[in-house]
């Protein structure tokens, strides 16, 4: 029941951020999601309706690395190779979508690592 409960708070959440952000071409919608093991970034188009660029811990470039996991150092490799990505399509300024997470630990580490790195947000 508890479970039921946190997912259906989470789902709230998500909608209540996506209702103020939305990705243009100029600037798309950085969205950082975490599981238990694997993190994924994926920049968004929402005008288009399209993925523009991704990075994740499960990628192939990710697996010549020692194994990154759903953690502050994960998270701070992958916001590392995400704007990366990005800046390969030409992307230099998104919108952050913390898909519902609280702007602390990962998600902050993933997002410190991608202003690093050149994004701006």
């Amino acid at each position: 029941m508890l479970q039921k409960k946190k997912g259906v708070l989470l789902q709230k959440r998500r909608w209540r951020i996506r209702k103020k952000l939305a990705g243009s071409a100029e600037r798309p919608r950085m969205v950082a999601t975490f599981s238990n093991q694997h993190i994924y970034v994926q920049f968004i188009d929402d005008a288009a309706g399209r993925t523009v660029a991704a990075a994740s811990s499960r990628r192939k470039a990710a697996e010549s690395q020692p194994r990154l996991g759903a953690n502050v150092a994960g998270a701070t490799a992958i916001g590392r190779q995400a704007a990366e990505a990005a800046l390969q399509k030409g992307i230099k300024a998104v919108v952050f979508d913390r898909a519902g997470a609280r702007y602390h630990g990962k998600v902050k580490a993933l997002a410190d690592a991608a202003r690093e790195a050149g994004l701006q947000f």
